[in-house]
């Protein structure tokens, strides 16, 4: 049997999960199935959107028999928004989905999400970004705070632990046994934010 190696440079994708307002009280079950099945849930919200946000969101369904359906289901309760990432997670993501059409999907594909959680083609319990382009736009919309970068992973992630976390981490480690405070892990905590080495310093310069 042939083994396919991946490359040792890769990245993890990350892509965007919504649970729809009818099944949020199945969101323990549900996040459940998404960590077994490999993701990492990077950021959650849970939020209520308007019918005007639910627009702005959907915009590339504007003008279908279906929007005006569209935006009053998912304005009609809380949902909650999640960040998935792992190894072709846009992929994975639509995948553990199924059919967008929840009937189809209990037909052709009964282990699938919205097979077990969705009703029919308009309420489908879940959502997942198509492509990489909708993934980094959705992800921008509901979590706006967020920089979408790709995750490194491999020697990558190995380099840039060597480069920039255990160098500081280390010197942490050597003051922290220097002052042997009474809460190590407090102390710890507060030496890392004050001297975290992305963070920009503020110089006082003197008044030429």
């Amino acid at each position: 049997m042939e083994i396919s190696v991946l490359p040792p440079q890769i990245y993890i994708e990350r892509t965007l999960a919504i649970i729809k307002p009818d099944v949020v009280d199945k969101e323990e079950e549900i996040r459940d199935i998404i960590l077994r099945s490999g993701f990492t849930i990077v950021q959650r919200r849970k939020l209520r959107l308007s019918p005007e946000h639910c627009s702005n969101f959907y915009v590339e369904q504007y003008g279908k028999m279906f929007f005006p359906n569209l935006t009053a289901y998912m304005s009609s309760g809380p949902l909650v928004a999640m960040i998935l990432a792992r190894y072709q997670a846009i992929s994975y993501w639509k995948e553990l989905l199924g059919p967008s059409n929840s009937l189809e999907a209990k037909e052709t594909h009964p282990e699938s999400l919205r097979s077990l959680y969705g009703t029919d083609d308009l309420r489908n319990a879940l959502h997942g970004s198509k492509d990489f382009i909708a993934a980094e736009r959705e992800i921008r919309f509901l979590f706006p705070e967020v920089i979408v970068e790709p995750i490194p992973a491999g020697h990558a992630a190995q380099d840039y632990l060597n480069f920039y976390v255990k160098p500081t981490l280390l010197r942490g480690l050597t003051e922290l046994c220097k002052e042997k405070p009474p809460d190590p892990f407090v102390w710890l905590a507060d030496w890392l934010l004050k001297n975290n080495p992305n963070k920009p310093k503020l110089g006082h310069h003197p008044v030429t």
